[in-house]
């Protein structure tokens, strides 16, 4: 049911898509990163459904009582986490750069269409298959509850802390060293005539000729065709002098006279250090003899300004992710440190994801297992697309899980027991999602587009490192370390907040089942216990 849910949004979203690529021009690689995200979210919220309906059936609730009671509570869910998604991917149009936020629309679409059909198609589905989501032998034979779990011991959640976070931080190491950059024909299919082309050229011509930049030249008075010649010698020369530049020759002038044109090969390829460093000390050239400035063009100058802005924007659009996230996680969680400890996580896993694409993709490493052969700077807009993607899938996990330990809470279990209940309540479905969610990222990695196996791989490993190092080993030691402080709030702030009830609890209330058990006499009590 999830897989046929998940299809039937991947096809209304990418046509609506490809529908809209009719009016408004968007890169190749945009549709596919829709059928990405939606097939990921779209199985995974469906099967939080579906999971909530199974285990009340399994509890002994009525059927349609079941469907509606699932689709209030981890539907209430799903359309939070769903809506975390949609902020995130919506957020990278305050990056400046048109095609980055239209691959953020088109995803957010595909999300959203995700989200509808999870709530609307789901449920109708779940009526028509009636009692059949079970095996026949727990068809109508009501399981008991077992509640009977203890705390995880301190030093295990110690453990579990100090191992989360290590292996976070040696695996973030790499990104220190990140550089960005858009790829060339070195990155395509070594059969692939882009880089025969590309490896032809480099051999007989040198690397630059796969890059060249246009240098403009501008004089503050036109230059006469009797000195046209002698100008175009003693400029060019002065290019020349600059480090790293094997060729310079003359390609036009403009009518008016006051600018000429040229044609500036580099010594190495149009993603390499050192061309990079050819464009600025160009631009930051103090004018020439006779007051001539300079002003470097073409589609490798262009591509290391993509990279640039882009690397500018990131900073801003991270600390704009991680503001939201801290304002959602306080109203959701009612708690200070809940929403700081899991920001904190899921700056560390990001950072690590980072640092996994760079020791594949740029420093090449397992470059023969992952397809890389001739290793090159990070796709200058995959660590701006992450942030946006990782944290709404982070919220996801961090809501099913986290969710269910307040849950508990809230109805008078022990904190450092809610943290193990919650976890043991969630941890086999966020398992489950996330190894679905992983397993279609890692799908792309075998794309003949590099773009695309760069944005596949990045995302698979974001998401395990988040799903298993982050939300289900580092959150649940440290929320078992802090106990009772965890949920502190401030009365001011807790009458401020409004309460958006994102577990259901309200509704769980008015229609209690054998989930509300007394912690004390592991019974089901006559009225909910509710901490307020």
């Amino acid at each position: 049911m999830p897989v046929l849910t998940a299809l039937v949004g991947v096809a209304v979203s990418v046509l609506a898509a490809l529908a809209f690529s009719g009016r408004v021009e968007m890169m190749s690689v945009t549709p596919v990163l829709g059928v990405m995200l939606g097939l990921a979210v779209g199985i995974d919220y469906a099967l939080f459904l579906l999971n909530r309906h199974r285990h009340q059936l399994r509890e002994g609730v009525e059927l349609h009582d079941s469907i509606a009671l699932a689709t209030g509570t981890a539907g209430n869910a799903v359309v939070f986490a769903g809506s975390t998604v949609l902020v995130a991917l919506l957020a990278l149009n305050v990056t400046g750069i048109g095609f980055l936020g239209l691959m953020g629309t088109v995803a957010a679409l595909s999300v959203l269409t995700a989200i509808l059909v999870a709530i609307t198609l789901a449920p109708a589905l779940l009526v028509l298959l009636g009692d059949r989501v079970l095996p026949r032998r727990l068809r109508g034979r009501p399981e008991p509850v077992d509640l009977s779990w203890e705390p995880m011991s301190t030093r295990g959640a110690v453990l579990r802390v100090i191992g989360a976070t290590v292996a976070l931080l040696v695996l973030a190491v790499p990104a220190l060293s990140m550089r960005l950059g858009l790829p060339d024909g070195s990155s395509e299919a070594e059969d692939s005539s882009a880089y025969r082309a590309y490896t032809i050229t480099a051999q007989r011509l040198g690397p630059g000729m796969n890059g060249p930049l246009v240098v403009m030249a501008e004089f503050p008075e036109p230059v006469a065709d009797e000195q046209l010649l002698a100008e175009q010698v003693r400029v060019g020369t002065m290019i020349a002098w600059t480090p790293d530049v094997v060729g310079v020759a003359p390609i036009g002038r403009s009518e008016d006279g006051r600018a000429l044109a040229f044609q500036v090969i580099p010594a190495d390829g149009p993603t390499s250090d050192s061309t990079g460093q050819v464009v600025s000390a160009l631009r930051d050239r103090a004018p020439l003899d006779g007051g001539v400035t300079l002003a470097v063009a073409g589609s490798a100058s262009g591509a290391i300004d993509i990279s640039s802005t882009l690397a500018e924007a990131l900073p801003r659009y991270l600390a704009l992710v991680v503001g939201i996230s801290l304002l959602i996680m306080l109203v959701v969680f009612r708690s200070i440190l809940v929403p700081i400890m899991a920001t904190a996580g899921f700056v560390m896993s990001l950072f690590a994801a980072f640092g996994g694409i760079v020791a594949i993709f740029q420093w090449g490493w397992l470059g023969p297992v992952f397809g890389i052969h001739d290793p090159g700077p990070v796709l200058s807009f995959l660590p701006t697309f992450l942030v946006g993607v990782l944290f709404g899938l982070a919220m996801d996990y961090q809501l099913f899980l986290v969710t269910g330990m307040r849950e508990a809470y809230v109805h008078g279990v022990p904190a450092r027991l809610a943290v193990r209940r919650g976890f043991n309540a969630g941890r086999v479905v966020v398992t489950v999602a996330a190894i679905i969610m992983i397993s279609v990222f890692a799908g792309f990695i075998t794309s003949e587009m590099v773009v695309i196996r760069s944005i596949g791989f990045g995302l698979a490993l974001g998401v395990a490192l988040d799903a298993f190092l982050v939300r289900m080993t580092l959150i649940p030691g440290l929320m078992h370390l802090i106990g009772e402080r965890a949920w502190w709030l401030p009365g001011w702030l807790d009458r401020v907040l409004p309460d958006v009830d994102v577990e259901g609890a309200r509704l769980e209330r008015t229609h209690p089942h054998p989930t509300h058990w007394d912690h004390e006499s592991e019974q089901l009590p006559a009225e909910p216990v509710v901490r307020v």
